[in-house]
Parts: C-alpha cells; sequence; structure tokens
C-alpha cells in the first residue's frame, strides 16, 4: 500500500509539475494564431495596450 501511496504522489507532482510549467514562446505563437493575432507579441498588445485586433486583418 506504501509504494501505491509513493507513486501516486510523485505522479500528482509530477502532473502539478507540468500544469503551473510556463508555455514556449512558440506554444503561445500558436495560440496567439488561434484567437486572430500575428504573434503572442501583437495579442499581448492589443490586450494591454491601444492596439485593435481589427488590425491585423488589414
Amino acid at each position: 500500500m506504501e509504494k501505491k501511496r509513493l507513486a501516486l504522489k510523485k505522479l500528482l507532482e509530477a502532473v502539478e509539475k507540468e500544469i503551473i510549467r510556463k508555455p514556449d514562446r512558440k506554444a503561445l505563437d500558436r495560440l496567439s494564431l488561434f484567437v486572430g493575432f500575428q504573434d503572442w507579441e501583437s495579442f499581448q498588445e492589443a490586450l494591454h495596450g491601444e492596439t485593435s485586433a481589427d488590425e491585423n486583418y488589414e
């Protein structure tokens, strides 16, 4: 029983570490494309600045 508990604990730690891990730049660029932006930077500018998403379609 103790071996199963230890294995489960290690599995949960690995899952938590993967969930908390920050995505790399390539993944962020792909996600930005999915929501209509050219890259992560343009998405961040629109999210936090004055840039409009419409500029990506010109």
